[in-house]
């Protein structure tokens, strides 16, 4: 499943391999539940925490240390949340701010509360699950840079696919396509010189 979905991230990969860039998260709350939400932790990694079920919501205020939102009357069930949704996140935030990804993760699975981290660029690239999949393929730009794509998606057993050649550089094929419908060398000439090519 991973895989399907690391393949409708596009340039993700290309993007860190080749200029070093890290995209942020873009959106994680869930509007009608709440509280899930990506939250950032003091190494700058995100944990996304799903603390949506009433007695979970309960065990993570526990958690962090926050009795006063676990025993609010008007917190108890999801309608109450959301309705006060802001006021949870900066409970959860300010927690998850002092404390590591790997030391919010093990405090949040030892309370039984659905959490993991979200993988940016640099931890695919590190991982060797993706590694083992041939997800992360070694490919080079014309002028010889090296950059890491994508893998193939879906995986199959008789015919796993291969990336034979990198995308074109913009206008790279211009001359054979144009050929190929008939138009000369003259003609392209001209449309180069008066800038529609």
């Amino acid at each position: 499943m991973y895989e399907s979905v690391f393949n409708v991230m596009e340039s993700l990969i290309p993007e860190y391999s080749v200029f070093n860039t890290v995209r942020e998260p873009a959106g994680s709350s869930m509007p009608g539940i709440a509280p899930t939400n990506a939250y950032r932790c003091n190494d700058g990694k995100y944990a996304l925490i799903a603390g949506n079920g009433d007695s979970i919501y309960r065990r993570l205020m526990e958690k962090i240390g926050r009795m006063d939102l676990a025993n609010d009357p008007e917190l108890e069930h999801n309608d109450g949340r959301v309705r006060h949704v802001a006021r949870i996140d900066a409970a959860i935030s300010t927690w998850t701010a002092e404390r590591s990804m790997d030391e919010v993760l093990a405090a949040l699975n030892e309370a039984r509360i659905p959490a993991g981290k979200i993988y940016d660029a640099a931890d695919i690239a590190g991982d060797p699950h993706y590694q083992a999949r041939d997800m992360l393929l070694q490919s080079a730009l014309d002028d010889g840079t090296p950059v890491t794509l994508p893998g193939i998606v879906p995986k199959l057993q008789g015919t796993p696919g291969q990336v034979r050649t990198p995308a074109p550089t913009l206008g790279q094929h211009t001359d054979a396509v144009l050929e190929a419908h008939g138009i000369d060398a003259a003609t392209r000439a001209e449309w180069r010189r008066l800038g529609i090519i």
